[in-house]
């Protein structure tokens, strides 16, 4: 399968922090990587949004691939030159400050090749969609009829129908507790003494 590459150079911002965002969106298709990085609230998620969006408008311009059957197969991001500053301390010392910089590395690919689809009939096409949790679903070209179908309680009696559920019939309540215990028959003369204490 064809893979569009792209490469972006010499981030001023450290490879350790750019990775958090790059593993995000590692197999992710193209426009819902998009969506995701508009969202996230990491500072390296701009420029890799910015590289997505020229690797996916290279794929338009010189291969003729449609955006919504592209996805991310590979991205890695690597280190680039370290600038090396220095600062100023106590009793004339100078301690190096490293200004770290990332090369992030893009490849999106296809999920459906295009030459197979175009070998295929017109009349039996199938459109594969990849989500993001890894199922795949298929689309036929051929219009689905829709049957209407009756309410399951039209042929039942009131009796048999379901009735909705009330929390109160799993329990008794403390009310019901009571009434039932003033219903109960006390038996003997140290059950009415020691009502309490007998649990009655």
């Amino acid at each position: 399968m064809l893979s569009v590459k792209a490469k972006l150079k010499n981030v001023r911002m450290a490879p350790r922090k750019v990775r958090v965002v790059a593993d995000v969106i590692r197999g992710m298709d193209a426009v819902e990587a998009l969506h995701r990085l508009f969202l996230l609230s990491r500072r390296s998620a701009g420029p890799i949004s910015k590289l997505l969006k020229s690797a996916m408008a290279n794929a338009e311009h010189n291969h003729n691939l449609k955006k919504e059957n592209l996805y991310i197969k590979e991205i890695t991001v690597n280190e680039g030159s370290i600038l090396y500053r220095w600062m100023p301390r106590a009793f004339g010392r100078a301690t190096p400050l490293r200004k770290r910089t990332s090369i992030v590395c893009l490849a999106l690919s296809e999920k459906i090749d295009s030459e197979k689809l175009k070998e295929q009939p017109k009349g039996t096409e199938k459109i594969q969609t990849i989500q993001a949790s890894g199922k795949a679903s298929e689309k036929m070209g051929s219009k689905n009829v829709m049957q209407k179908k009756e309410p399951l309680e039209k042929g039942l009696t009131d009796e048999e129908k379901p009735q909705p559920f009330d929390v109160r019939s799993q329990g008794k309540h403390r009310h019901i507790q009571h009434q039932d215990q003033k219903n109960k028959k006390s038996k003997g003369i140290l059950k009415k003494m020691f009502q309490r204490k007998a649990g009655m």
